[in-house]
């Protein structure tokens, strides 16, 4: 008995164990805001940014201290190229945060995720698939009701202005992760990025008049956790973007203010509705973006046996 495909059914909506990792580590990120809130009590953005990125450079190199003696000119030119964007997504965003709100800055940071798709199409020449697309969408409109109201009322201060560039470069690493996993040695790129980052953001204290902030063990041990935490989550996102998209990748990572609204609400804050219904669009999105056609066998009819075959054209020649 003869069989063919159709189309008609979807395959099951589960993630793969690269997906359940970024999952994970878009909860740890989204748990860091609470702890970056108390610090900056204590200490400037761009001192502690330095700081915590170069604990976690330090991590890295205990980590990955056996690949460090093959580093290679590719390794170091990826590792700096990512970390210049990680810097300059947090720089940007920190420095909008001294004069814009934070539900502002969420929702003008949101920015980012709509440009993946793109940049990912015109970077590696692939079309997102149409229901990643419907995620994207449903992930942008689920940050924006995070974000609240009022955010959307927006105005064209330096804050809001460094805000809205901060959405390039961040759009940019997740690009560039993607661009370079196949081709470089991950642990080795990590450690890069990670020092790049932290010592960027000790240059930027004198630029931006920052002073050195007295001594504090809150932003001693905060900066240290959250370094441990970078380390990992940098980690993970350069071994898991091997095989996850870009555009889907984003939508995991919108998950980060859910995160952070979770935490939030066991440290005593309490989400209004609209951020609820923001929370549960995010989730759907990224089941959303899930689906995939899937093509099922059935028997083959003796009508179907006696239509005329049609030419097909091998796959090598496309």
């Amino acid at each position: 008995m003869q069989v063919r495909h159709i189309p008609g059914r979807y395959r099951s909506l589960s993630l793969n164990r690269q997906e359940l990792a970024l999952v994970a580590v878009t909860a740890v990120w989204g748990g860091t805001f609470l702890a970056v809130h108390v610090a900056m009590r204590y200490s400037g953005p761009m001192f502690f940014v330095g700081l915590r990125f170069v604990v976690a450079g330090l991590l890295a190199c205990v980590l990955f201290r056996k690949l460090l003696p093959g580093m290679t000119w590719a390794d170091l030119g990826a590792g700096a190229a990512i970390g210049i964007m990680i810097f300059l997504g947090y720089g940007l965003q920190t420095y909008g945060l001294q004069t814009v709100a934070s539900s502002t800055s969420a929702f003008l940071t949101a920015l980012y995720v709509p440009m993946v798709p793109f940049l990912q199409w015109a970077v590696f020449r692939k079309r997102p698939t149409a229901m990643a697309f419907v995620g994207v969408v449903l992930a942008f409109v689920g940050l924006v009701l995070l974000a609240g109201p009022s955010a959307v009322r927006v105005g064209l201060g330096p804050g809001e202005i460094a805000t809205l560039v901060s959405t390039l470069p961040i759009a940019g690493e997740i690009i560039l992760i993607s661009l370079f996993a196949g081709n470089v040695n991950l642990g080795r790129v990590t450690v890069v990025q990670l020092f790049v980052c932290g010592f960027l953001g000790f240059i930027a204290v004198p630029v931006v008049h920052e002073g050195v902030p007295g001594f504090s063990w809150v932003w001693v041990a905060t900066a240290v956790g959250l370094g441990a935490a970078s380390c990992v989550i940098q980690a993970t996102m350069n071994w898991a973007q091997k095989s996850v998209s870009p555009t889907r990748a984003t939508i995991i990572y919108t998950g980060e203010p859910v995160w952070a609204g979770i935490i939030g609400r066991i440290a005593g804050d309490r989400l209004p509705g609209v951020a609820i219904a923001g929370a549960v669009l995010i989730v759907i999105s990224v089941l959303v973006s899930e689906i995939r056609p899937r093509l099922r066998l059935r028997p083959r009819t003796k009508r179907d046996s006696r239509a005329v075959a049609l030419p097909t054209r091998d796959a090598t020649s496309e």
